[in-house]
């Protein structure tokens, strides 16, 4: 029954905000046209489709914040104007009672309140559509006075989920079967990658394992925080870290006033980006401004503050070479390059025609070089190239769409900071220093220390495995090394007759020759 009201309360909302038009319309079945064309009459619907889509995400819920959100990302699959819309959705969340947290904090640690912390601030410093997070003291312990953050997750958020995705993963059954975009769009696809990051998020262990990794990349670098996770006080459900003390990186004026170097602070943010993706392939996917903050704190005034690391991306090395190839090409204007990258990639269908390729490429990238390269979009860049690879049935691959959008985040984050940043110019020496890395001595040497270990172990046992193989080898691959020999052996018996016989030719001729000249003579 409850499934059924929360049914019918998505049908009131798709039809109040004028979903039906912008879904229904691309539908082929003539009985669903003529319904639009009905539940259409006597509405007011002047605001442009992708607005209308934000609000009713945010009418709907948290779950279908979270999912707007996700679906910003997916640039590959929706019109710019869409996507551009549903990047604007945050957790603007009501917190949910402070003592529902409290019995939360309880539950996971097995103690009361009191016994964990001297001090306990009941009124949330934030609340996203996932979890809120509350400050606190700690009390005893080698943390003990220690101030901390401390992340609760919503209740019963598991049921809720998993009642929001039934629905989910229905509509997009029938959006697939009855729009004419649905295969293109994948909606059962994109459902399927929201599940996952909503499951991923539930468990707070994975995403404080995530900080950490990240706080170990970034040791060193001296540009950006990140919280220490206290593991003893860490649970799937309640997630207690190191407080940091910060001003949100979007507001410029008081950063300003505090006496921050805003330029500073704009190239900072874009090393740290280009730092975790070329060097480290491990990157913040959810760099938006109320995850970001900048320390106030005077031992490490002006770095930033990394917050919120449910979603994070990650790289291989092929990505990486594929990533910073594309960028130098792209700054050469080497379209073929880029071309025969896609299709080396395995992304393209192997009967594509380089030259067609190259020529969308350039039509995509020669408008950019009128611009300075100052205002120019890297982020838009890999964008207007993923939606030309369309054409041509490219396979985007997820983990470059996460970057895709992260890229464009830090594009808007340094260009609000300052309007002169020249993000190639911050951005060229990583790809260089990558570049050199990836084909010089030391990378082969790297390797080669990565693989002694393995070499080391094998390199003895070797002959003795070799002869245990050769003494002990199958029954089947004793009859095709039988059926191999017998081969080789027909083979070259006809390499000897072919031999033999062009010797015979060639003493033939031999002979002829003298009994010419001898009768000649």
């Amino acid at each position: 029954m409850t499934r059924l009201f929360r049914g019918a309360f998505i049908v009131w909302v798709v039809l109040r905000y004028g979903l039906d038009e912008l879904v229904l319309s691309s539908f082929r079945h003539p009985g669903i046209r003529l319904l639009t064309r009905l539940v259409s009459i006597g509405r007011n619907l002047n605001a442009p489709p992708g607005q209308r889509l934000r609000e009713a995400l945010e009418r709907l819920g948290p779950i279908f914040v979270k999912f707007g959100q996700v679906l910003s990302t997916r640039r590959d699959l929706l019109p710019p104007d869409i996507a551009d819309e549903l990047a604007r959705l945050q957790d603007r969340v009501p917190p949910f009672p402070s003592a529902v947290a409290v019995a939360a904090i309880e539950r996971a640690f097995g103690k009361p309140l009191d016994a964990v912390f001297t001090h306990f601030e009941q009124v949330p410093v934030a609340s996203a559509s996932i979890a809120q997070v509350h400050f606190a003291t700690l009390r005893d312990g080698r943390h003990g006075g220690r101030e901390v953050a401390v992340k609760v997750l919503r209740p019963n958020m598991l049921s809720v989920i998993e009642k929001d995705l039934s629905l989910m993963r229905l509509m997009a059954g029938w959006v697939e079967k009855l729009s004419a975009d649905g295969k293109r769009l994948k909606p059962r696809e994109v459902v399927a990658e929201f599940d996952k990051y909503l499951h991923d998020e539930l468990d707070l262990l994975r995403e404080a394992s995530n900080a950490a990794q990240l706080r170990r990349n970034m040791q060193g670098l001296d540009l950006v925080l990140i919280p220490e996770m206290l593991w003893d006080y860490c649970h799937t459900d309640v997630m207690v870290m190191e407080r940091m003390h910060g001003l949100p990186i979007n507001r410029v004026d008081a950063l300003r006033s505090r006496g921050v170097d805003i330029p500073k602070l704009a190239r900072d943010g874009v090393t740290i980006f280009f730092t975790q993706v070329f060097r480290d392939g491990f990157f913040h996917a959810d760099m938006h401004p109320g995850n970001i903050q900048v320390s106030v704190d005077p031992a490490t005034f002006g770095r930033y503050i990394s917050l919120d690391f449910g979603i994070v991306g990650t790289l291989t090395e092929f990505d990486k070479e594929y990533l910073a190839q594309n960028f130098t090409a792209f700054f050469r204007r080497d379209y073929k390059r880029v071309a025969e990258l896609h299709i080396e990639s395995g992304w393209v269908p192997p009967d594509t025609r380089v030259d067609e390729l190259e020529s969308a490429i350039r039509a995509v990238c020669e408008p950019y070089f009128d611009r300075p390269l100052k205002e120019i979009s890297l982020g838009m860049v890999l964008m207007r190239l993923f939606q030309t690879s369309r054409r041509f049935h490219v396979e985007i691959q997820p983990q470059l769409v996460l970057l895709q959008k992260t890229l464009l985040n830090i594009e808007g984050l340094g260009r609000d900071l300052d309007p002169e940043l020249d993000l190639w110019n911050t951005a060229k020496p990583f790809l260089e220093k990558w570049m050199v890395e990836q084909i010089g001595p030391k990378k082969l040497l790297e390797q080669l220390k990565a693989e002694a270990p393995h070499y080391a172990k094998l390199l003895p046992a070797l002959p003795r495995l070799v002869h245990d193989f050769l003494q002990h080898r199958p029954h089947e691959l004793r009859r095709e090394l039988d059926t191999l020999l017998t081969e080789q052996r027909r083979t070259n018996r006809l390499l000897q007759a072919i031999i033999w016989g062009g010797i015979g030719f060639l003493i033939g001729l031999i002979v002829m020759q003298v009994l010419l000249r001898v009768r000649l003579w």
